[in-house]
């Protein structure tokens, strides 16, 4: 697995080159702008630097969070997000991951309830979506028709969800439409 870290902070220099400014100074601008709530500062970046979602979101939770992530988060982000409930489900996960893996280099980037996977864009993310089933949205212009993929409308950050309850369920097909997205953004 790539290292979180690292592409936090591959992230943070893009936001920084985009936006010219640092993230100090970005932190400094949502903790001076008097807005509390997470969509609402999101939404002040988007709106006010033209920041993408992901790029606010993670500035967002820098702010807020002035930078601080639990020590099982900077180790494996699997840890935080299948916790309680949802610990039944890592193994999907995992599965997923071992499919993955098997493609080449790609670098994760961990967020609050899903981890992306990106080659030079994403090509997929994998988070537990409620108690009992995770699911794996998949970011390629076209897959073959099947009754398991779940086209997404414009402007989704996937154009595919595919829904998992057993790891079994992770079968040839869906390593296919990995494949298929890992090779599109290559």
């Amino acid at each position: 697995m790539a290292d979180p870290q690292q592409a936090l902070q591959t992230q943070l220099k893009n936001i920084e080159t985009r936006t010219g400014k640092t993230v100090d100074e970005l932190k400094a601008l949502v903790q001076n702008s008097g807005l509390s709530k997470h969509g609402e500062i999101v939404k002040m970046l988007k709106s006010d630097l033209g920041m993408g979602h992901g790029d606010a979101n993670t500035i967002a939770h820098l702010a807020k969070n002035d930078g601080v992530q639990s020590p099982a988060a900077a180790d494996n982000p699997l840890d935080t997000l299948y916790v309680g409930a949802k610990a039944e489900l890592r193994p999907i996960h995992e599965r997923l991951l071992a499919q993955l893996e098997a493609l080449g280099a790609y670098e994760t980037a961990p967020k609050q309830k899903y981890v992306s996977y990106r080659r030079s864009k994403q090509f997929a993310m994998i988070g537990p979506a409620t108690n009992t089933r995770v699911e794996l949205g998949l970011n390629i212009k076209a897959l073959p028709e099947s009754p398991r993929l779940e086209p997404q409308g414009t402007g989704k950050m996937c154009n595919y969800v595919v829904k998992f309850t057993d790891p079994a369920q992770v079968d040839a097909e869906v390593a296919a439409w990995l494949k298929a997205a890992y090779a599109a953004a290559g």
